[in-house]
């Protein structure tokens, strides 16, 4: 079980990187958010030797314009993953099951040389989600022992708790294993 973390425009520039192999930094969410402190967060991930990931909080609607959006802004590198961050906005809505499902085919279209993964809570993926499409991998957030989620689902990667930030683990045996998947898109 390898461990990481996902960054936001919340935490800092600096964040720890001891003891990680990976790092997903938000970058951007509907069609007007950047998070602003994009590059320093990447290239710190970066420096450091992490796999890289990158994810969009998607809104309902515009999806074609999202995903558009979303890579013109994340970095364009073969090997970093990018992830469909798909939950209640602030609002009050989300995307609905077939929004979520046609962003990820659009992402995919977009970015061929990157895998692809939905990130959803618990929540969602047992109450909400009716396709069970995740693309490349499923990214669930459930806060409970790391590698333990409750779902049946196969997963890649689990965020087990957010405090003091968002923890993550990731179902690969090594960061090179890891690193072989993400580049095998």
């Amino acid at each position: 079980m390898l461990r990481g973390i996902d960054v936001s425009a919340y935490q800092s520039s600096s964040y720890d990187t001891d003891g990680l192999s990976f790092v997903f930094v938000k970058a951007t969410e509907g069609r007007s958010y950047v998070n602003p402190r994009l590059a320093a967060q990447t290239r710190r991930a970066r420096d450091h030797g992490l796999v890289v990931g990158f994810y969009h909080f998607l809104w309902p609607g515009n999806l074609g314009a999202q995903a558009e959006y979303f890579v013109s802004k994340a970095p364009d590198r073969p090997g970093d993953i990018l992830a469909v961050d798909w939950e209640t906005t602030s609002d009050g809505t989300h995307a609905s099951n077939a929004e979520k499902d046609l962003f990820i085919r659009k992402l995919k279209d977009l970015r061929p040389d990157n895998q692809v993964v939905l990130y959803a809570n618990r929540d969602f993926w047992l109450n909400v989600d009716t396709t069970s499409y995740a693309g490349d991998g499923l990214w669930i957030a459930d806060y409970v022992s790391a590698g333990k989620p409750r779902i049946k689902a196969k997963w890649r990667f689990h965020q087990y708790t957010d405090d003091p930030l968002d923890k993550n683990v990731a179902d690969f045996a090594s960061k090179a294993a890891l690193r072989e998947w993400a580049e095998d898109a």
